[in-house]
């Protein structure tokens, strides 16, 4: 009999109940991650394995993008144009196997992940209240 996956487990219940602004936080720590895994790959030639991952750190980009509450204002049409300038700097550094535009979303993402866990840290609710539901699985 296989034993199941405590870690997966987890961090499925950690999803399944977090608020919405740490689920945003989630997705930016996914991406970044990705991010860090494609650059990994890239170095070691792993044409396959740097796609697979900045392909994901895409998706999670556009979910992000979908996500967002266009009745806000300024800030939410500011995350868009940004969003998709990463998405597609992010398809340059794929085609040209580049590590510059990848290092660069790694940087801007980073500094939203720090802007938004103020944010969320200083709302009840999460900071996220109207946020649209994701189809996007973090959970691997």
């Amino acid at each position: 009999m296989t034993r199941p996956n405590t870690t997966s487990r987890y961090r499925q219940v950690q999803i399944a109940t977090a608020s919405r602004g740490k689920l945003i936080l989630m997705l930016y720590q996914g991406a970044i991650n990705s991010l860090k895994k494609a650059v990994e790959l890239l170095e070691k030639k792993d044409y396959v394995g740097k796609g697979e991952c900045i392909i994901k750190a895409q998706d999670i980009i556009m979910e992000l993008n979908l996500a967002l509450d266009m009745s806000a204002g300024d800030i939410a049409r500011s995350l868009r144009g940004l969003y998709i300038y990463l998405y597609r700097r992010l398809i340059d550094a794929n085609l040209h196997k580049d590590t510059v535009p990848i290092q660069e979303a790694i940087r801007i993402m980073s500094n939203l992940y720090e802007a938004w866990e103020q944010v969320v840290t200083e709302k009840d609710d999460g900071g996220m209240g109207r946020l649209r539901s994701s189809r996007i699985s973090i959970v691997r």
